[in-house]
């Protein structure tokens, strides 16, 4: 009854069956298909409704069927057509290739190595900026930019400035490219270090292979901020001490000082300072505590044998020429440290960079 019940609350339209059947009929007839076959069972209330359904529904059950057999043969198809070729080796490379990517993770001593060794350098790059624009601003350049232009030697700061501003870019793109495990940063970042190391390298190369053509530009170079002496505090201060630092004065001697307005000893000259020479080209008096900074006043009025007793007579290029032999060691070492803390960020950076391309493929498999 209960088997009787369920078909006709699923089928209401067959509220009477066929002639000569009835409920124990529909019961037994159940009970039969379940027992005569063991090996695959039927539901008895399926089978049963099903021969209740009407012709229409009959139809739409097969639609429905065979629509659904199409869907999964054509996902299963759609699958294999997407599906990856396996790769062309062999089954122990094959597994090991299988168990290097499915296990990748980024290593966190590479990546936080590597946002330490930035931040130091993102940090100098602040400081850097930061002494270059107050100086700026004590200059009143920051007001009127115009000034850079209209100076004729070389401003200190722009150099200061222009390191700030490398440090700076790549000590952001490095510390955001190894916490957010940036590959782009990572690359822009690798790529500079590798370029500026390249850059370094040709230098020395090339000064040492044509030491007379860079003993040139450097004449024209420290000739040119002598004329622009006065015109600058931080160009004075900057010549002031490289010929105090070396005992020179001038780029061949005392006489390129005829080159700034102030100092030649043209007739022209109203100065104050003609025929004289900056300070920092007297020698040091060492009873005297304050420095004397008319010492070279008209100092090369007078005769030429008689200059050494005052003032330096050597050049800054010869100066720096006798310098760079006896401290050899020191620029090899320093070039040296700085190549191998070049080397050292690019290597960080590229197994950084590895690392993150191993997880990336490591979602494919």
């Amino acid at each position: 009854m209960l088997i009787y019940y369920l078909c006709l609350k699923a089928y209401p339209h067959r509220q009477s069956l066929r002639p000569g059947r009835t409920a124990s009929s529909i019961f037994s007839s159940a009970i039969f298909l379940t027992l005569s076959s063991p090996l695959y069972p039927v539901n008895p209330v399926a089978s049963r409704c099903a021969s209740l359904r009407p012709p229409q529904f009959e139809r739409l059950l097969g639609w429905r069927s065979s629509a659904r057999v199409r869907d999964k043969a054509g996902v299963a198809s759609a699958r294999l057509r997407l599906s990856p070729q396996p790769p062309t080796l062999d089954p122990a490379s094959q597994k090991m290739h299988y168990y290097r990517y499915s296990n990748a993770e980024v290593s966190c001593w590479y990546k936080y190595l590597l946002f330490s060794y930035n931040i130091v350098f993102w940090l100098a790059g602040v400081v850097f900026l930061g002494v270059g624009l107050w100086a700026w601003s004590e200059k009143g350049v920051l007001s009127d930019l115009t000034k850079v232009t209209r100076m004729h030697g070389i401003d200190p700061v722009v150099l200061v400035l222009m390191v700030g501003v490398v440090m700076f870019t790549l000590g952001f793109a490095g510390c955001v490219g190894a916490l957010r495990e940036n590959i782009c940063l990572l690359n822009f970042f690798c790529s500079a270090i590798v370029l500026i190391f390249f850059l370094e390298l040709a230098v020395a190369v090339l000064a040492f292979l044509f030491q007379d053509w860079v003993r040139d530009r450097f004449r024209e170079f420290f000739e040119s901020n002598i004329r622009s002496y006065r015109d600058d505090i931080d160009l004075q201060n900057l010549i002031d001490s490289l010929q105090k630092a070396n005992q020179c004065c001038g780029a061949y001697g005392p006489e390129d000082w005829d080159l700034n307005v102030y100092f030649n000893c043209s007739g022209a000259s109203y100065s104050r300072e003609k025929c004289g020479v900056p300070f920092s080209c007297c020698v040091p008096d060492p009873a005297q505590k304050v420095v004397n900074t008319q010492c070279g006043y008209d100092v090369r009025t007078q005769l030429k044998s008689k200059w050494d007793e005052s003032i330096f007579t050597k050049g800054c290029i010869q100066a720096l020429e006798g310098w760079l032999p006896r401290n050899i060691y020191i620029v090899a070492g320093v070039f040296i440290a700085i190549s191998l803390l070049q080397i050292f960020g690019i290597f960080l950076a590229r197994t950084l960079i590895s690392d993150i391309e191993a997880v990336k493929a490591g979602h494919h498999f």
